[in-house]
């Protein structure tokens, strides 16, 4: 009791003292006030007057309070500068009759040579080809695929379902190349495989699909939207979670179908993703998956399997062609950096978002 009561008393004498400088604050005169806001206003000017030697103050401090943060970039920006740029100084044997004994300062410079050599060919008109035609398809026919799986997901009512449809058409992603091309052959396979059995019971012959040219590209880009639609959605879906419900709710008293809230609302407030997405994807026209291509390819094949990352592959690496397969690795990192800034300049113009 004894305690309570003194703390009454202490926050009683606080209280009073309170109010007792809050009057004298509201009884200030004008001229005061006046004073006090100048010497504020001078306060304000001498921090942005401040010479380098008192900002390093400030810098400091700034650094300590975000010092974790950059301290955490630090390994990334390391990575960064030693595998993506400390490298580039090879591109110089592309210009160069490379010799490993001699390292790349000390071989014979040769000019464009190489590239000469590339284009004199006969396999640049079919690696121009096989490689720009398997671009366009895989634009074509798998770009789509994970904004139409994102669009039917958004539309389903069950929750539950929902959750499991989008478990299962992820896990493929995380399913190895070699793993997904192995599955492929045992499902084409003509000794026991399952489409071949299918066709042998319809009285056809069996095929051998992955030996027959022709079968090559629908087998890649089928193979690639069954492994990628699933983990491709996840932006688009992300993207849908982001539009204000008011916007349907509002179609809904308009009237509007599903397909036309579709159409007027989901796309239009998606689009901004889908075009930054479509000028990566142009930009990697030419960049193929060549693992994928290596597994499925075969010399029964070749003319529409070979591609610019294979013929590099088989150049350089099987070959020991160093100058050469550099040569024709650094004319497709030209044309792709060409297709990605053309995209972005075409984004621009048509007035949607661009990379810069």
């Amino acid at each position: 009791m004894l305690i309570y009561i003194i703390q009454m008393c202490n926050y009683t004498k606080n209280d009073t003292k309170r109010k007792r400088i809050q009057g004298k604050k509201m009884e200030a005169s004008p001229v005061e006030n006046t004073a006090a806001k100048r010497r504020k206003k001078k306060l304000t000017n001498y921090r942005k007057d401040a010479s380098p030697l008192q900002r390093k103050k400030g810098f400091g401090a700034y650094m300590r309070a975000n010092g974790a943060l950059y301290a955490m970039a630090i390994p990334g920006v390391l990575c960064v500068l030693l595998f993506s740029y400390v490298p580039m100084y090879g591109v110089l044997i592309a210009f160069q009759k490379y010799s490993p004994a001699k390292g790349v300062f000390g071989s014979p410079w040769v000019g464009f040579e190489q590239f000469i050599k590339f284009f004199k060919s006969p396999y640049c008109e079919r690696l121009f080809t096989n490689t720009f035609l398997l671009g366009l398809l895989t634009i074509l026919f798998s770009f789509p695929a994970p904004i139409i799986l994102a669009l039917l997901l958004n539309e389903m009512r069950s929750v539950r379902l929902k959750r499991v449809t989008q478990t299962i058409s992820y896990m493929p992603y995380f399913i190895s190349t070699v793993v997904v091309i192995g599955l492929l052959k045992q499902l084409l396979t003509t000794n026991g495989g399952v489409v071949n059995s299918i066709r042998e019971m319809m009285g056809f012959l069996p095929k051998d699909f992955f030996a027959d040219p022709q079968w090559f590209r629908p087998l890649y880009i089928l193979s690639g939207i069954w492994s990628s639609i699933g983990y491709g959605s996840i932006l688009y879906l992300a993207a849908i979670s982001g539009i204000n419900p008011e916007l349907y709710e509002s179609a809904v008293l308009d009237g509007a179908s599903r397909w036309q809230q579709i159409r007027h609302i989901t796309l239009p407030c998606i689009m901004s993703t889908v075009v930054i997405q479509l000028i990566f994807a142009v930009g990697g026209i030419v960049g193929n998956d060549y693992q994928k291509i290596l597994l499925m390819q075969s010399p029964l094949n070749y003319s529409t399997s070979d591609v610019f990352s294979t013929f590099v592959y088989r150049e350089g690496i099987l070959g020991g062609s160093y100058s050469y397969s550099t040569a024709v690795n650094l004319l497709t990192s030209v044309i792709s950096v060409v297709f990605l800034l053309l995209a972005n300049w075409f984004a621009k113009r048509a007035g949607e978002e661009a990379l810069f």
